[in-house]
This record gives structure tokens, C-alpha cells and sequence, in this order.
């Protein structure tokens, strides 16, 4: 007597069915070729943990950075404050203190310019980003001028912080740079 296998049948489950695009990138798309949206709904949950302060403080206008207080990593040629801020020293490991940045001299280290960005920029083009020089900080820190007009920017411009207060984003996007005037 032969047995009857049981099976399990994978099916399609609902859905509304092929989106597809007649107009690419404000072109319209050949005869022939197929592009489909994908739709996607991902809810991604980020912890800042012990950096929300970073981002706390942003919202209230203000630039903060962590420091190491150990006497051993003072002497080290990289000591100074960290922007974006880390929570432990890289030379020693120990938990390192926050401390307000005085952006009072700070300018455009490099820069390029970005006028078609990947999927995700939340700017507008065409955008300068920069890496921003500050005296006191160890690091260079990553942003964008928010302001810029013609031959700008340019390498060692003056540059001062523009906090996004209200409706903020909790990212990085809530501080930009514009000319120092």
C-alpha cells in the first residue's frame, strides 16, 4: 500500500498588486522596459542612549562634545573634544565628560557639492557639505551649509551653527552651518 505524502503549499499572500511606473526619473519609460514600485513600510527604532544629550542639546541651539578628563590622555597630541560626541575615550576606555563647543572660530575644512544624492537625502540639492574645522575639537565634524552663494564654500571660509529649534528631527539635520558675515 503506498502512503500519501502530506504537503504544505506556499501561497501568495494579499496584496494590491503591481504598481508599475510610466514615468522614471521625469522620463517616460520605454516600450518594453518594466519598472515596478516597491513599496516599503519599516518602522526602525534608534536608541541614543547616553548620546541623546547631543541631540537634546541641539534642540535648544546649543553645540555639546565629550572630553576625557584622565591626566594620561591630556598629554596625548590628540586630546580634545569629541564632535559627534563618543562615550568612552578611545586612548583610555574611560567614560569621557560632555563640555559646550565654542564654535566662535570655526571654518570650512573640505567640502563638496552634492546635487544628485542616493535615496534617503533629506536636503535639497544642490547641497554643499562640509567638514567643519573648530578650534578645541579634536575632530572634524560633518555638515552642510544651509546658506551659500556663488564661490561658495571654499576651504578655511568662517562659518557659524544654525540649530533647528523648531520642528526638530532629533538627527544630525539640526544643525547646519552658514557664512560668517
Amino acid at each position: 500500500m503506498e502512503t500519501v505524502k502530506q504537503r504544505q503549499k506556499v501561497v501568495l499572500l494579499p496584496w494590491d498588486g503591481v504598481k508599475l511606473t510610466r514615468k522614471f526619473f521625469g522620463k517616460t519609460v520605454p516600450a518594453g522596459v518594466i519598472v515596478r514600485e516597491n513599496e516599503s513600510h519599516i518602522v526602525h527604532h534608534h536608541s541614543y542612549g547616553t548620546l541623546s544629550r547631543f541631540f537634546n542639546e541641539l534642540v535648544l541651539g546649543r553645540l555639546f562634545g565629550r572630553i576625557c578628563i584622565e591626566k594620561s590622555c591630556r598629554a596625548e597630541p590628540t586630546w580634545g573634544i569629541w564632535l559627534p560626541p563618543r562615550v568612552h575615550c578611545p586612548d583610555c576606555w574611560e567614560e569621557m565628560s560632555w563640555v559646550e563647543v565654542y564654535t566662535g572660530g570655526a571654518k570650512v575644512y573640505t567640502h563638496s557639492m552634492t546635487n544628485l544624492p542616493g535615496a534617503g537625502f533629506m536636503l535639497s540639492t544642490p547641497c554643499p557639505l562640509i567638514s567643519v574645522e573648530i578650534p578645541g575639537v579634536c575632530t572634524k565634524f560633518m555638515g552642510y551649509l544651509s546658506e551659500f552663494g556663488e564661490g561658495e564654500p571654499y576651504i578655511g571660509m568662517p562659518i557659524k551653527p544654525v540649530f533647528r529649534m523648531n520642528q526638530p528631527t532629533y538627527t544630525i539635520l539640526d544643525v547646519s552651518w552658514v557664512p560668517k558675515d
